[in-house]
């Protein structure tokens, strides 16, 4: 049942007798030493010491790793998320047990039966962010009003493939009784699929919070008769045949195994055989299959193969009734991360008929 969804969120961390401190007079480099040795550093006094250390800890690892090529930068990442959690903040009676600390929602919406506890630092600036994000709403080119992301669910910062989904849409003279959007997430393809006339949208999502944070934005509204919700892989529940197959999978290839994947970010290696396995039996004879991609794992290096590509020329299900393209646009010169592959970056909408 969706109304008995827990939601994921960070593991509350017991505040341990004997703990090191990092304030304003704290020794960096010795403090460093302790992460590297793999123990938990608290952050105390004033909640601007924890981005100091975190400074501190980006400077060391720029030293210690090289840093240009995509996969050296990766490789930087993965050491600073396994650094940098290690550095721990408390939290007391659902606040932050510091000075000149933000207020964050999560605490008690989240952990309502836990008021004492230690978090990561990263996981709290995660927190705080999201708050903001939830609270204030994200303006989205393509719709009419903000969407209110909960905590722990991808949401994009970048629009193109939104609107070539968008054009795409207000082009399409298909019938309009109903759509699947496979990972719904937060919303956004759903949403569009109702500005533009469906009168009934199937999403499915294997985060919990997708589901919980759309059931609670929609709460009674005509949207929530719109739109219906299964926490599923893949199709879940939704068996009837449909006319229109909505899928924005995951853009780059996982690297090695792992329990903790990402799905909004990786896929692992069998997700578009299953997908086209199962959409081969929900898609009605006339109905198209529309599937939102990117060239980001060709650029990179991190993939040789494009899993559409490879579907067309060897699945025998389905073959390509039109492909679109967009540029994406340069990164930000502000940016510290190099991307000038974003410059050949395209993003991609697949339209795809029964063979």
């Amino acid at each position: 049942m969706i109304s008995d969804l827990k939601p994921n969120k960070p593991e509350p961390i017991s505040i341990p007798n004997e703990i090191a401190i990092f304030n304003r007079g704290a020794d960096v480099d010795l403090t460093i030493k302790i992460l590297e040795a793999g123990k938990l550093v608290l952050i105390t006094e004033f909640y601007n010491n924890g981005a100091v250390l975190l400074k501190e800890l980006q400077n060391y690892l720029h030293i210690k790793l090289p840093n240009k090529s995509f996969k050296e930068q990766r490789e930087y990442r993965s050491a600073y998320q396994k650094l940098s959690n290690l550095i721990v903040i408390e939290i007391v009676n659902h606040q932050l047990e510091v000075k000149k600390a933000p207020a964050i929602g999560w605490f008690e919406k989240l952990y309502p039966e836990t008021k004492d506890f230690l978090l990561t630092l990263p996981q709290v600036q995660g927190l705080n962010s999201a708050w903001q994000w939830y609270q204030n709403g994200i303006s989205i080119p393509t719709l009419r009003n903000k969407i209110h992301p909960y905590y722990g669910v991808y949401f994009p910062t970048r629009f193109e493939h939104l609107e070539l989904f968008d054009n795409w849409l207000k082009r399409y003279d298909g019938s309009k009784k109903s759509a699947i959007d496979v990972g719904i997430g937060s919303g956004i393809l759903a949403l569009q699929l109702v500005k533009h006339g469906f009168q009934k949208v199937f999403g499915t999502d294997t985060n919990p919070n997708a589901i919980v944070g759309l059931k609670e934005s929609m709460g009674t509204t005509k949207l929530s008769r719109k739109i219906e919700l299964d926490f599923a892989s893949l199709f879940g529940k939704w068996n009837k045949p449909s006319e229109l197959i909505v899928f924005n999978p995951p853009w780059l290839p996982e690297l090695r195994s792992s329990d903790h994947l990402d799905e909004a970010i990786y896929y692992n290696k069998t997700l578009f055989n299953d997908f086209f396995e199962a959409a081969k039996e929900r898609l009605l004879p006339d109905g198209k299959l529309v599937l939102i991609f990117s060239n980001l794992a060709q650029i990179t290096g991190v993939a040789k193969t494009n899993p559409i590509e490879q579907e067309i020329a060897e699945g025998g299900r389905f073959k390509l009734e039109r492909c679109f393209t967009k540029n994406v646009k340069k990164a930000s010169e502000k940016t510290k991360r190099d991307a000038h592959w974003r410059n050949d970056e395209v993003v991609e909408l697949w339209v795809l008929v029964h063979k």
